[in-house]
């Protein structure tokens, strides 16, 4: 049986190049960064390849890790694929996604450093509830500003977050200026980034707390290396071979969690068929595939660091879905970067084709996934088929089912009542939402 890996594995040693540095706005008081952990801020800039998993940690990975991998046999037969499909699944923890495992090791630094509450924004949820569950794990209190309307969707995760201690609040809240100008606007209450935006004001207004974020870091990324590190190794013992790795991405956790550990064992030698990296995102948020490079803001509150990423533009008013956790306007830097570079490439999915695949994979594999997982499957049925000539698969495919959805059942009954297609990004709204960007000329 494989073993939950003992380190994470960066693949900043391997990219040939340094990321663009963060721009601090001239008119704030300083980084939302200030209050990060030494090791976090190491973890993000250092060509250190291997990094031990601290015991209290990997104690509690070792409760629900290694999470399984199959060959998907059924949904292959389903789909038609001319290739084998293997699913990494990652909702086998109390927060049913893969944000559990950066949620543990950011908790477990935090407290390191004395702090002992953590405030943070989450879309769907998955975040809040693991990040509600590893305070609890360190003995740290937890508030979560959560997008509105996924909190009116999916209100069992509310349930789950308070369960673990956590105080919660729907976003736009009344708790902080941010949000208080967003209630007066029209639109603006779907957006990751406002709930960022509010978790980021909250936290600064007490020195006891700290701003947590848990997708589009590159300490995050690191974090989530497990999975592919584990992916590698049980594709190994199954003696099979893929040659397309495919996460979705909000921020580009999961996606860089899975998919980065390849192409850091491709450059290192390690693997004879390079992979095909594939992010796949929501078409109404399609920063990968339709935004720009540029220095954007990560929260709506315009304070804290500009980063270099494919953005849509943070003042973006982005449609309601039920893949809230894709609901975020910008891709990670460390994802964006390679993007720009065609170190890994990118798919849009629409909302109906994302949920589809997911009942399909549930008919079939007796696994219901989460929503956004749904575009992955969705990718990897295109892919799997030879729907997508840009990706052609001759060995097998690997998709990662990031959680399950067994609390977006909402958004199943949507399209059993027929879910009608989204409406593109609209193209004006684009170029308005990014036109004020400085574009990233990376060296």
């Amino acid at each position: 049986m494989t073993e939950t890996p003992r380190a994470w594995r960066s693949v900043l040693p391997h990219l040939g190049y340094e990321l663009p540095a963060d721009v601090t706005p001239a008119d704030t008081g300083g980084p939302v960064t200030a209050t990060l952990p030494l090791e976090l801020i190491r973890q993000s800039v250092s060509t250190r390849e291997f990094w031990p998993i601290p015991e209290p940690v990997a104690e509690r990975y070792r409760a629900y890790r290694p999470a399984p991998l199959w060959r998907a046999r059924r949904f292959e037969a389903e789909i038609g694929a001319t290739v084998p499909v293997y699913v990494k699944y990652e909702g086998g923890n109390i927060s049913g996604s893969h944000k559990f495992n950066t949620a543990l090791a950011q908790a477990h630094y935090y407290h390191r450093a004395g702090f002992r509450e953590l405030v943070t924004g989450t879309g769907a949820g998955q975040w809040g509830s693991a990040l509600a569950a590893a305070c609890a794990a360190f003995g740290m209190a937890c508030t979560v500003f959560m997008v509105g309307g996924s909190l009116r969707d999916k209100p069992y995760r509310g349930s789950l977050m308070r369960l673990y201690g956590a105080e919660l609040h729907a976003s736009p809240s009344p708790l902080t200026g941010v949000g208080r100008a967003a209630a007066e606007r029209p639109g603006q209450g779907n957006s990751l980034a406002l709930a960022i935006g509010e978790a980021v004001e909250y936290a600064r207004a007490d020195p006891k707390r700290a701003f947590c974020i848990g997708s589009g870091e590159t300490y995050s990324i690191l974090h989530q290396s497990v999975i592919g590190l584990e992916s590698i190794d049980q594709l190994a013992a199954l003696d099979a071979t893929v040659d397309a790795v495919i996460g979705c991405v909000g921020a580009g956790s999961n996606f860089g969690g899975l998919a980065l550990p390849f192409f850091a064992a491709d450059a290192a030698g390690e693997r004879e068929v390079p992979a095909d990296l594939i992010a796949v995102e929501s078409s109404t948020t399609p920063k990968l595939t339709r935004g720009v490079y540029a220095y954007d803001h990560t929260d709506s509150t315009g304070t804290g660091p500009m980063e270099a990423m494919y953005t849509i533009g943070s003042g973006y008013a982005i449609p309601a879905s039920h893949s809230a956790g894709l609901r975020f306007h910008g891709a990670a830097k460390l994802v964006s970067a390679m993007r720009h570079r065609d170190q890994v490439s990118a798919l849009a999915v629409g909302q109906r084709e994302a949920l589809t695949a997911g009942r399909t994979f549930a008919l079939t594999e007796l696994v219901l996934p989460a929503p956004e997982s749904g575009h992955a499957l969705a990718a990897a049925a295109r892919v799997a088929t030879g729907r997508e000539p840009a990706h052609p698969a001759r060995h097998g495919v690997l998709v990662c089912v990031s959680g399950h959805g067994l609390l977006d059942l909402a958004a199943y009954d949507k399209l059993l009542a027929g879910l009608p297609e989204d409406r593109p990004a609209d193209a004006d709204a684009l170029r308005a939402a990014t036109a004020s960007l400085r574009a990233v000329h990376p060296t």
